[in-house]
């Protein structure tokens, strides 16, 4: 298995992982193990790699089996949430201080391959994006849909996320997450 940041040859791969998993494309059998809820397009993929090289991906026998995206408030603020979330950030504190788009960033989404969940990738690839990103900010914001109960055990149990809030948006409930960019994930 190999860890990387992406590069835009990464794409095509990337995306054929995340369509498999994404909201909107998935099987429904396999909703109840998680899903992505954001589309994304060549272009913005391209983006989050030149521009913020914030695309991590783990590979194995030449196809993406993973990613973690993390990128600047002002990358993800093409989409009306995110611009909510930043809104929101000035209300919120974490680590003795008051949460903004200098000292933080949003993660996610992250999706792992299904024959994958469970051993312990998700867990080395948060890290790898955790070390990277941690060289910008402090703290790590993200959210997850309170009907992806999967994802939020993931991110509460296996990688220690602290609950900051619960917000509603868009006729839909979500958890608010944070982390400490300086901490190691302990592994299970």
């Amino acid at each position: 298995m190999k860890l990387k940041i992406a590069e835009l040859s990464d794409i095509e791969s990337i995306l054929k992982l995340h369509f498999k998993y994404q909201v909107d494309s998935i099987a429904q059998e396999d909703k109840k193990d998680g899903f992505v809820t954001t589309a994304f397009t060549k272009e913005q993929l391209s983006s989050i790699i030149e521009q913020e090289q914030g695309l991590f991906i783990a590979i194995e026998n030449d196809e993406v089996v993973g990613y973690v995206m993390s990128a600047s408030w002002e990358f993800w603020s093409i989409w009306p949430m995110f611009v909510y979330m930043i809104k929101d950030l000035d209300s919120l504190e974490y680590l003795g201080q008051t949460l903004s788009v200098k000292n933080s960033y949003q993660y996610g989404p992250v999706c792992i391959d299904k024959k994958y969940r469970g051993s312990g990738l998700l867990e080395e690839l948060f890290d790898f994006a955790r070390v990277e990103m941690a060289k910008k900010y402090p703290i790590l914001v993200t959210f997850v849909n309170k009907i992806n109960p999967r994802s939020y055990a993931a991110h509460t149990k296996k990688l220690g996320l602290t609950l900051i809030q619960e917000f509603e948006y868009n006729n839909n409930s979500y958890y608010e997450l944070v982390y400490d960019t300086s901490k190691p994930v302990k592994k299970s």
